[in-house]
C-alpha cells in the first residue's frame, strides 16, 4: 500500500472509530502508532491535561517514548511542555543543539536514541489540552507535508478527546435529570401518603416532610422512600409539625 493510501486508510479508521462506541485510550494509542507509520519519526506520544493537575501520558508508540514522556514530566522540562504551555508547535530538529534550554532533556532524549522532537498542540481555538509529541532518530526538520499530516493527527485526538468530554457530560446530565425526576416521584407519593393519614393539604404535609428531614439530618428523598415502604412511621413525621398552644414565645419556635 503506498503512502497516500496509507493515509487515507488511516484517517478513514479514525472517522470510523468516532462515530463508533470507541474508547479514547484505545483510539489515541492506535493514533500514535499511525504516526509512526505515517511520517518520517521513529516514535510518537500524547500528552493530556489533566482538569484536576498536570499533564499526563495517555498514548505512545513504544516503550522507550513514554520512559522519556515521563521523564518531561517528572522535570518539568522540554520541548512538549514549552508546546503545551505557549500553544504553539515546538520543533527541534536537532536537540543537540538545545542543550542549553533543556539540559536534563536532551541528555536523557540523546541517550534514548533520538535526535530530533516535534511537538504538536492539542487545542480547540483558544483552548489547548495537550500535545502531540512526535521523536526522530535523525536530526532534521519535519517536512511540511509531514507537519501538516501531523497536526492533522493532533486535531483527530483533540476531537476525540472533546468528543468523549461532550458524552459524558451528557451522560451526566441526563443522570441527574433522571434522579431529580424519580426524587420528585417518591416525594409526590410521601406526601400522598401523608395528607391521607393526617387529613392535610400538600403544602402541609411537605412542610411536615422538610421538618422531620432537618430535624433528623435525614436526606428528603431518602425520607420520602422510607415514607412510602414503611420503614418510618407517618405519625412520627406528622408529629414533626405539631406547635405548642399560641402562648410560646417567638424563641421557642427558633429552637423547635
Amino acid at each position: 500500500m503506498g503512502p497516500e493510501a496509507q493515509l487515507s486508510e488511516a484517517f478513514v479508521s479514525l472517522a470510523d472509530s468516532l462515530v463508533a462506541d470507541y474508547d479514547v485510550a484505545e483510539l489515541l494509542n492506535r493514533l500514535a502508532h499511525h504516526c509512526v507509520n505515517l511520517l518520517d519519526v521513529a516514535a510518537a506520544g500524547l500528552l493530556l491535561a489533566d482538569p484536576r493537575g498536570p499533564l499526563q501520558v495517555v498514548a505512545t508508540s513504544s516503550e522507550a517514548s513514554r520512559e522519556l514522556e515521563l521523564f518531561q514530566l517528572q522535570h518539568d522540562q522540554g520541548p512538549c511542555l514549552d508546546c503545551y504551555r505557549s500553544g504553539s508547535a515546538v520543533t527541534v530538529p536537532d536537540v543537540a543543539l538545545a542543550a542549553n534550554r533543556w539540559p536534563i532533556f536532551v541528555a536523557r532524549t540523546q541517550a534514548a536514541g533520538y535526535r530530533s522532537v516535534h511537538a504538536l498542540p492539542m487545542r480547540l481555538r483558544d483552548e489547548v489540552i495537550g500535545t502531540l509529541n512526535l521523536f526522530g532518530t535523525r536530526a532534521g526538520p519535519l517536512t511540511d507535508a509531514d507537519a501538516r499530516v501531523g497536526q492533522a493527527l493532533a486535531d483527530v485526538a483533540t476531537i476525540a478527546i472533546l468528543q468523549e468530554r461532550a458524552i459524558r457530560h451528557h451522560e451526566l446530565l441526563a443522570e441527574q435529570l433522571q434522579h431529580a425526576l424519580t426524587s420528585r416521584i417518591v416525594i409526590e407519593q410521601a406526601k400522598g401518603v401523608l395528607a391521607e393519614r393526617g387529613g392535610l393539604d400538600m403544602a402541609q404535609v411537605f412542610d411536615r416532610l422538610r421538618r422531620y428531614a432537618r430535624n433528623t439530618n435525614t436526606r428528603l428523598t431518602d425520607l420520602a422512600r422510607a415514607i412510602v415502604d414503611g420503614t418510618i412511621e407517618s405519625s412520627d413525621v406528622l408529629a414533626a409539625g405539631h406547635r405548642r398552644p399560641s402562648s410560646d414565645s417567638p424563641a421557642d419556635d427558633a429552637a423547635r
